[in-house]
């Protein structure tokens, strides 16, 4: 006879269930989330050579880093904008 109790087996396999051990797609997903900071390191390594930046008044250098990093930001605020502002006509127009 055992001497542990039938609670006592419970408690070990929901402790196991509730974080011990990861499920495949977690596992996947982090190495994918791993693989993509590995490859977003390499391009921002590879891509420090300065670049001339033409402005509407004037210029400048800067690392071809920085321009792709900022253009990316830029291009993500304005969807955000135009998501946001596509959603809001969508309600007003649609009454039912």
């Amino acid at each position: 006879m055992s001497s542990e109790s039938p609670t006592s087996k419970k408690r070990s396999s929901d402790s196991e269930v509730a974080g011990e051990r990861r499920t495949t797609t977690e596992m996947a997903r982090t190495g994918a989330m791993l693989a993509l900071a590995v490859l977003a390191t390499l391009f921002a390594v590879l891509n420090l050579k300065e670049v001339k930046v033409d402005w509407i008044f004037g210029s400048g250098h800067a690392p071809l880093i920085i321009v792709i990093v900022i253009s990316l930001l830029v291009g993500i605020v304005l969807a955000y904008m135009a998501e946001r502002i596509n959603r809001k006509r969508r309600q007003g127009a649609d009454p039912r």
